[in-house]
C-alpha cells in the first residue's frame, strides 16, 4: 500500500474527504517525526511504538576496493509492533 492508497482508506473509514485525509496523514507523520527528532518515543497503544536507536561508530570495509573505512555513529528510527497488531497478523 502506498500513501495514495492509505489516504483513500482513511477517507473511506473516517467518512472525510481525501484532502482532509491527506492533511491528517501529513499531520501524523510530521508529529511522529518531530517527536523522534526531539528524542521522544511515540507509543500508539495496541499498534506499536516508534523510537530512536543509536548505532555506535564502527569500522567498515568498502566492498569495491576492500579499503577499511570509519563509519560514524548515527541514529535510526525503529518500530516495535504492539500486541493488538501482532495478534491481527497472527490469528
Amino acid at each position: 500500500m502506498n500513501k495514495t492508497q492509505l489516504i483513500e482508506v482513511i477517507s473511506a473509514h473516517a467518512d472525510i474527504t481525501k484532502k482532509q485525509a491527506s492533511e491528517a496523514l501529513d499531520a501524523i507523520t510530521q508529529g511522529i517525526t518531530q517527536s523522534l527528532a526531539q528524542g521522544e518515543e511515540v507509543a500508539l497503544i495496541g499498534f506499536g511504538a516508534f523510537k530512536i536507536t543509536e548505532r555506535g561508530a564502527r569500522t567498515g570495509r568498502n566492498p569495491s576496493t576492500g579499503e577499511t573505512i570509519q563509519i560514524a555513529a548515527s541514529k535510526s528510527p525503529s518500530f516495535k509492533a504492539g500486541k493488538a497488531l501482532k495478534e491481527a497478523l497472527n490469528p
